[in-house]
C-alpha cells in the first residue's frame, strides 16, 4: 500500500477547517494593514536560493530539493517565500508602484529536507507577508505588529516576541571579526557545523541547536552593541514603536534568523513550549536582497508563520474552532416520484448559494436519516408522497431536532434564515 512521502503530510477534510479559519483569518487582517495577495510558482531557477539564502545556509547545503529539467536547468523547488517574491517584484516592475509595496500570500508550500518531528515537516505551508520600499523603523514595527495581531487574532497566549539587530554592511564586519576572535579559543569544543560556520557564517555561531554550542553563544559578543549610528537609531526606533503600540517584548542578542539576507532587525515569536520547532513564526529586514538579485538598492521587511505549526499550537492550548455557521443540506426521499423533485431542490438550494447534495438513493428512509446524521449537515430536507401533494418539503434543524414544512420554493430561504 502506498503512503505519503515521509515529511509529507495529507490535510484531511476533517483538518480543513483549521487551516480555512487561519488563512481567513490571515487574509482579513493583511486587507486591514493594506497588504495585497501575490502567489509565486513552487519551483524557481536553483541560483534565486543559493543567491539569497546563501551558499552557507544549512538550507542551501543541506535541505533544498533541487532537480534539473528536461532542458537541462537547475531548478530547486521553493525552501522559502521571501526570494520568490522579491524576484516577482524585480520581474514585474513594482519599483513603480506607491512604496512601500504591501505583498502577502497564503498557504503557500514550502519544501526542506529535514529530519521531520512535531510542527516540521518537508512540505509545510506558511503565511508570508512582505513590505518592499521603505527603510523607517516604523514599517518593521508594522510588520511585527501584523504577525502579533494575527497569533493575538487566533486566540494564542503566553506568547513571547523576541527581537535583536544584527547591524548592515556598514558595522557588521566588525562584528563578525569580534565574534571569530571570541570563538577562536573554542572551537576544539564546537561541533563539526559550528567549526565549518567559523569560517564560512560565523552569524550562524550563535544560532546552533546543540547543547554543546549553546553555552558559548550565551556570553558572545552582542550585535546591538556594535551598531554604527544609523543601525542604532534604528534599533531605538523599533524598540520605542513597539512601546507605543505596547507589544511587549525583549531582547534576545543570540537571535540571528538562518538566512544570509537579514539585515538590522531580525525578529521571532515563540509559544510558551520550548524546543528547536517551538518557533510560531518570524522575519526581519532584508535591505540589501533586492539589488543582490539585480534590482536597485531596495529596503524591505517581511515575516513567515508555518501553517502546520499554528494548528499544533491552537491545539496545543485547547482553543477551539468558531463555528462555521455555513448551513448544509442533504435531501433525502422516499418513493419514485419524490426522486426528481429532490433532484430539483437539491440544485435549487446550490443556486441560491447553499452546501445541498441528495441522500444516497435506494435506502431506506431511516437509513438515508443515519447517512444524514454522519455527514455534519445541519438541514435535513425530506420529500414524500403526502409532501408531494401538498406542495411542501419537511425540514428538520438537526441540531435541535426541531421541524416544520414549508412550500417547495421557499426551502432556500427557509433555510439560510
Amino acid at each position: 500500500m502506498y503512503k505519503a512521502p515521509r515529511g509529507a503530510a495529507d490535510i484531511l477534510p476533517g483538518e480543513q477547517p483549521w487551516w480555512r479559519h487561519i488563512e481567513r483569518t490571515a487574509a482579513d487582517l493583511c486587507q486591514r494593514f493594506a497588504y495585497r495577495r501575490i502567489d509565486t510558482p513552487i519551483f524557481e531557477s536553483s541560483a534565486l536560493f543559493h543567491r539569497s539564502v546563501g551558499e552557507a545556509t544549512d538550507i542551501v547545503e543541506k535541505e533544498t530539493y533541487t532537480f534539473d529539467d528536461r532542458s537541462g536547468d537547475s531548478m530547486t523547488l521553493r525552501p522559502e517565500g521571501t526570494a520568490a517574491v522579491c524576484r516577482a517584484y524585480l520581474e514585474h516592475g513594482m519599483h513603480v508602484l506607491p512604496l512601500p509595496v504591501r505583498l502577502y500570500s497564503l498557504r503557500a508550500p514550502m519544501f526542506r529536507y529535514d529530519r521531520p518531528q512535531a510542527g516540521r515537516y518537508r512540505q509545510f505551508h506558511q503565511v508570508n507577508a512582505e513590505a518592499i520600499g521603505d527603510a523607517g523603523a516604523a514599517v518593521d514595527v508594522e510588520v511585527i505588529e501584523l504577525a502579533w495581531r494575527l497569533f493575538e487574532t487566533l486566540g494564542l497566549r503566553n506568547l513571547s516576541l523576541l527581537i535583536n539587530s544584527i547591524g548592515d554592511p556598514a558595522c557588521r564586519p566588525a562584528y563578525l571579526d569580534a565574534l571569530r576572535a571570541y570563538y577562536q579559543g573554542h572551537l576544539a569544543s564546537l561541533c563539526g557545523d559550528c567549526n565549518k560556520r567559523y569560517h564560512t557564517n560565523p552569524l550562524r555561531l550563535l544560532d546552533c541547536k546543540k547543547p554543546t554550542c549553546q553555552p558559548f553563544a550565551q556570553d558572545a559578543p552582542r550585535s546591538a552593541d556594535m551598531l554604527c549610528e544609523p543601525c542604532r537609531d534604528h534599533w531605538r526606533q523599533l524598540q520605542d514603536g513597539l512601546r507605543i503600540l505596547s507589544i511587549p517584548f525583549a531582547v534576545e542578542h543570540r537571535l540571528v534568523r538562518g538566512l544570509d539576507y537579514y539585515t538590522r532587525t531580525v525578529f521571532e515569536v515563540q509559544p510558551p513550549e520550548e524546543g528547536g520547532q517551538s518557533t510560531l513564526g518570524g522575519g526581519g529586514r532584508y535591505d540589501g536582497l533586492i539589488q543582490q538579485l539585480g534590482g536597485n538598492p531596495t529596503p524591505a521587511v517581511g515575516f513567515a508563520c508555518g501553517i502546520e505549526r499554528l494548528i499544533l499550537n491552537l491545539k496545543r492550548q485547547g482553543i477551539a474552532l468558531p463555528p462555521e455557521s455555513e448551513a448544509f443540506a442533504v435531501v433525502a426521499c422516499m418513493g419514485d416520484a419524490a426522486r426528481p423533485v429532490a433532484l430539483k431542490l437539491a440544485a435549487d438550494l446550490r443556486r441560491a448559494g447553499l452546501r445541498a447534495v441528495l441522500a444516497p438513493s435506494g435506502k431506506s428512509l431511516k437509513a438515508q436519516m443515519r447517512y444524514i446524521g454522519a455527514s455534519g449537515a445541519t438541514h435535513a430536507l425530506i420529500l414524500g408522497d403526502d409532501e408531494l401533494r401538498q406542495g411542501v418539503v419537511a425540514i428538520k434543524t438537526l441540531a435541535t431536532g426541531d421541524q416544520r414544512l414549508v412550500p417547495l420554493a421557499d426551502a432556500p430561504a427557509a433555510i439560510a434564515l
